[in-house]
């Protein structure tokens, strides 16, 4: 099955999760369970927005960095452009914050509150590099947009 094809059927999944459900965080980590089991990424989850830190929300994977300061790393990047960043070799980018040795490529989507606020990122780390590309982008955007009408 093709990447297209995997994403197709998780992005129809998560419809199905989200559908009628207001628990934010329930809905947050079945999303990170079904991208991790479908595509077999290293570590996939959420960092949710408090302050001026994003707090480590539901995961799959190892362990992770608990707090994240605005603008650190790839997840502050994403939160603080409010756009999508894709990075193909982590160890290059400016202020990476290494919370494993093991992820060598990395993509983090904002999720927009009704407000149009940065809510939380979702985080996707892989082993290899250069892992993430255009479609991956493309139907992650997608699962973020629909995960943004649970923030009001």
């Amino acid at each position: 099955m093709s990447k297209k094809e995997k994403y197709e059927l998780l992005l129809q999944q998560v419809e199905s999760l989200i559908e009628g459900e207001t628990n934010k965080i329930g809905v947050m980590a079945n999303i990170t369970a079904a991208i991790h089991d479908t595509m077999q990424f290293f570590w996939v989850g959420f960092y949710l927005v408090e302050g001026d830190e994003l707090i480590l929300g539901p995961f799959q994977g190892s362990v992770a960095c608990f707090r994240i300061p605005c603008n650190k790393g790839v997840c502050g990047a994403a939160w603080s452009r409010r756009a999508t960043v894709v990075v193909e070799e982590v160890d290059k980018f400016p202020g990476h914050i290494a919370c494993s040795s093991l992820s060598r490529s990395e993509i983090v989507v904002p999720v927009f509150n009704q407000q149009g606020e940065v809510a939380t990122v979702l985080d996707i780390d892989s082993t290899d590099l250069a892992t993430f590309d255009d479609t991956d982008q493309c139907y992650l955007e997608q699962m973020c947009q629909k995960l943004s009408n649970l923030f009001l």
